[in-house]
C-alpha cells in the first residue's frame, strides 16, 4: 500500500513542478503582448487569450500537488497549533466534504469535458482556440487530487491509530502531541 501512495503522491509532486513553468510560459506570452500593444502599435489576437487558458490549467492541475505539499489554505490560527492527531482527526471529519467537492469537480468537470470536445467547442473570439484541450483538464485534475485525498486520508487514519507516516508520501512527521510552537519535554 505505501508503494501505491508513494506513486501517487510522486505523480502529483512530479505533474506540480512541470505545471508551475507554465508561470513563465504566461510571463512570456504577457511580456510579448505588451510589446506589441506599446512598442509595435500593433496588438496580437491572441496572446491574452493564450495565457488564460494556460493559466486555468496551471490553476487546476496544481490541486494535487498543494495537497501532496499541505499547501492549501488553513485557518492556521487554530489549525497551526494542533498537534498532529488533532490535525489528523479534523481532517478526518471535513473529509466528507473534501470529497462531495471533489466529486462534484470530477462529474461536472467531466460532462464539460465531454461536451466540448463532442462540440469541438472554440472560443468566441477572433482567434477561436478550441477550448477543449483546457477543459480537459478538469476531470483529470479532479481525479488526482481524490487520489492524493485518499494517500492524506491514510495518512490521517495512520497517525490516530499512531502508526507510523513516511514524510515523503504523507507530508507530515511522525505523529506527537506536541502542539506547533511548543519545546517537547525531553
Amino acid at each position: 500500500m505505501f508503494e501505491v501512495a508513494r506513486a501517487i503522491t510522486r505523480l502529483n509532486r512530479w505533474i506540480g513542478r512541470w505545471v508551475s513553468l507554465a508561470v513563465l510560459i504566461l510571463f512570456v506570452f504577457l511580456l510579448a503582448d505588451v510589446v506589441m500593444r506599446y512598442l509595435v502599435g500593433a496588438p496580437a489576437i491572441w496572446t491574452s487569450e493564450l495565457a488564460v487558458l494556460i493559466f486555468g490549467v496551471y490553476a487546476i492541475m496544481g490541486g494535487g500537488y498543494l495537497l501532496a505539499e499541505r499547501g492549501h489554505v488553513n485557518v492556521d490560527i487554530f489549525y497551526g497549533g494542533f498537534s498532529q492527531k488533532r490535525k489528523a482527526l479534523i481532517d478526518l471529519v471535513t473529509w466528507p466534504m473534501f470529497v462531495f467537492f471533489v466529486g462534484i469537480l470530477f462529474w461536472e468537470g467531466f460532462k464539460l469535458a465531454m461536451e466540448s470536445i463532442q462540440d469541438m467547442e472554440r472560443s468566441n473570439s477572433l482567434w477561436k482556440p478550441y477550448l477543449w484541450p483546457t477543459k480537459s483538464f478538469i476531470p483529470v485534475a479532479a481525479g488526482l487530487l481524490l487520489l492524493q485525498g485518499c494517500v492524506r486520508l491514510w495518512g490521517d487514519i495512520r497517525i490516530l491509530m499512531g502508526l507510523p507516516v513516511p514524510e515523503d508520501i504523507f507530508g507530515v512527521q511522525a505523529p506527537d502531541e506536541t502542539p506547533h510552537g511548543e519545546e517537547a519535554e525531553v
